[in-house]
């Protein structure tokens, strides 16, 4: 949740990113490890002053406005960040209060104006009197400051309040006494800032980010059949004209090309969709790609490293896993393909099986173009078949097959004359046999 106001201040071009961690700060850190941000360690939470305070010291030389955002409120827009600098800009402010307005603004600091307009002050809801708790219009808890203001008061703060906190809300009433502009800016939508306290507040967060990813896809000529039952990440892209059935995730940094079809209930992460694939119900993809014309699905799995090159086809009940399927070939029925190449039209039988793993080490196979490989067959890797080759239903491969070939593994099939007839008769006399 924290990458999201991160990301919001590097697009915004800040100089300088501060992030204040207090509990759990180590699992914070070890998550933002490799980012550009700067930790200071708030040890006591006595605050929301007492925390800037502790980053007050990291923005000595910092010259001009300074945004201060939460940690907790990940829906908020890059355009309302850019109009609230503006708006402090514009008003010359020494501290800029971006708010909104609650139906009921129980538990939330208010806003009080001057008839003017202007904010005087901002009273924390334990603290408000009656009267000032019916003001409907409440703190956001995201401020524009002048950097010299903020560095010159911020230690002018006290805890005489009901929490015994240091309120960060107070340097409002200082920039009164010291004959400052205070200026608020309103955000129209409040659940644009809206925090997350609880499992439920993230679900409904989650379905506003939903909706927002969702409707920009659909502006861009995405087709959607039920937009609230479809699930895509902020990092996917997707070209015009695809279709998204119901109840499919597209996760990670998936990319999928245009006039593609993507089934009910189907999960794709990480992956590379190419252009008019379709990709039937219930399939799973991971780290994988799919190649122009592709035809996948339903119940097919793509582990990571398969690659389905252009116009080929995988079935139902098949798992390719960390293997290259040649342009034009089908693995259509309850196979499992792993750590191979297969060729250019090859057609691979129903129930075929590639045991690629001897309990130490994984084995590669590699299957030549135009192979025909009958129902049930296991290829014991590493081995390789040689283009046009063919290979007989119920076989077991161990050696290399040359190109042309036929090869068949498999045992002799007896016929007995009457057998089942008799078989029948002997248990109809003696049933228990």
């Amino acid at each position: 949740m924290v990458s999201f106001p991160i990301t919001l201040a590097r697009k915004l071009g800040a100089d300088r990113v501060v992030l204040v961690v207090g509990h759990q700060a180590e699992d914070v850190k070890q998550t933002l490890q490799g980012t550009d941000v700067e930790f200071v360690l708030q040890a006591e939470q006595l605050g929301t002053g007492h925390a800037v305070q502790q980053a007050v010291p990291k923005l000595a030389d910092v010259e001009g406005p300074i945004v201060i955002l939460c940690g907790d409120v990940p829906l908020l827009r890059l355009q309302t960040i850019r109009e609230l600098l503006t708006h402090h800009g514009e008003t010359e402010a020494v501290v800029t209060v971006l708010t909104t307005r609650l139906k009921s603004a129980a538990g939330y600091g208010r806003i009080v104006r001057t008839p003017s307009d202007n904010i005087v002050k901002i009273v924390e809801d334990k603290d408000a009197s009656e009267e000032e708790r019916k003001i409907r219009e409440i703190n956001t808890g995201i401020y524009c400051f002048d950097a010299e203001f903020l560095r010159s008061s911020i230690h002018s703060l006290t805890n005489r309040n009901v929490q015994k906190e240091y309120y960060l809300t107070d340097l409002i009433e200082v920039a009164q006494l010291e004959q400052q502009r205070v200026s608020g800016l309103k955000c129209a939508d409040p659940g644009e800032v809206m925090g997350i306290n609880t499992r439920g507040h993230l679900a409904r967060a989650e379905a506003i980010l939903r909706d927002r990813v969702n409707l920009a896809h659909m502006e861009a000529g995405v087709t959607m059949i039920d937009p609230a039952r479809t699930y895509i990440g902020m990092d996917v892209d997707i070209g015009e004209d695809t279709v998204l059935y119901p109840d499919c995730h597209l996760e990670g940094t998936t990319q999928i090309g245009k006039e593609c079809t993507i089934g009910p209930d189907t999960r794709i992460v990480d992956c590379e969709i190419a252009d008019r694939v379709e990709i039937k119900g219930y399939s799973v993809l991971t780290e994988s790609k799919c190649d122009e014309g592709v035809i996948l699905g339903p119940f097919a799995h793509l582990r990571p490293g398969a690659h389905i090159a252009g116009s080929a086809k995988i079935g139902n009940f098949v798992e390719i896993k960390n293997s290259f399927i040649g342009p034009g070939s089908k693995v259509s029925h309850l196979s499992y393909v792993g750590d191979t190449e297969l060729g250019r039209g090859v057609n691979i039988g129903a129930g075929t099986i590639v045991c690629n793993y001897d309990g130490v080490q994984k084995h590669r196979t590699v299957i030549g173009d135009e192979v025909f490989v009958g129902s049930d067959t296991q290829f014991v890797a590493p081995v390789k078949i040689g283009n046009r080759a063919l290979v007989g239903a119920g076989s077991t491969i161990t050696r290399d097959v040359p190109e042309d070939a036929l090869a068949i593994s498999r045992a002799q099939q007896k016929n007995f004359p009457d057998g089942a007839k008799k078989i029948r008769a002997r248990l109809k006399k003696n049933p228990k046999k």
